[in-house]
């Protein structure tokens, strides 16, 4: 639910006037929104953060120091983008087309990162353009994300790769009994086709 109150936006940092904040908003220093942006009720976006233009942040996430987050990504609701961690948006990167002219918005086609509700992605990790991460999911830190990654899955790596699984706790989840346990609330999940559901 929304503070009621308005954003805080440190003196430093730069806000498009084109970029819409929600309720209880905070921008810290030296952090830029760019225009056409939308950033739900009670987000923070930490110091030195890029939010390129019509980016759409979910609610209640937290975007940490130094994060990277390039258009047209969108984030759902509740999800932690950790330190230094950058959203890509080039496949093909180049400063200039094929006739080395300094290359034009005309001139390539940029696909956005999709991160699911509840999802973490750790400190300095890189997600390439296109990829979408699940809800829930947790990349490690320093991973470089190179394909889609399912719902609860634990990816680390360079490439990433699934490595385990995890619960809306945010903990590695357990083999017990032919199922998985998340080991700090109890909740109780299956595997089923390669995506993970709550038992009960």
């Amino acid at each position: 639910m929304a503070t009621g109150t308005p954003p805080r936006i440190a003196p430093t940092a730069e806000v498009h006037p084109e970029a819409i904040l929600g309720e209880g908003v905070s921008v810290w220093d030296l952090s830029q929104i760019r225009e056409g942006a939308v950033i739900g009720d009670d987000t923070v976006i930490g110091r030195n953060v890029y939010v390129d233009r019509d980016v759409r942040i979910g609610r209640r996430c937290k975007i940490q120091n130094n994060a990277l987050v390039y258009w047209p990504a969108e984030i759902g609701d509740g999800v932690f983008i950790g330190p230094g961690a950058i959203l890509t948006n080039d496949r093909h990167p180049r400063a200039v087309n094929s006739q080395g002219e300094v290359k034009s918005l005309d001139d390539w086609s940029p696909e956005g990162v999709t991160i699911g509700a509840g999802a973490a992605i750790g400190a300095g990790a890189v997600i390439l353009a296109g990829v979408t991460v699940g809800s829930w999911a947790l990349v490690a830190a320093g991973a470089v994300v190179v394909r889609d990654v399912a719902a609860h899955a634990l990816t680390a790596g360079n490439p990433a790769r699934q490595v385990g699984w995890v619960g809306k706790s945010g903990h590695r989840l357990a083999e017990d009994g032919g199922h998985l346990v998340d080991p700090s609330d109890g909740t109780v999940y299956r595997v089923n086709k390669n995506s993970l559901e709550a038992v009960g």
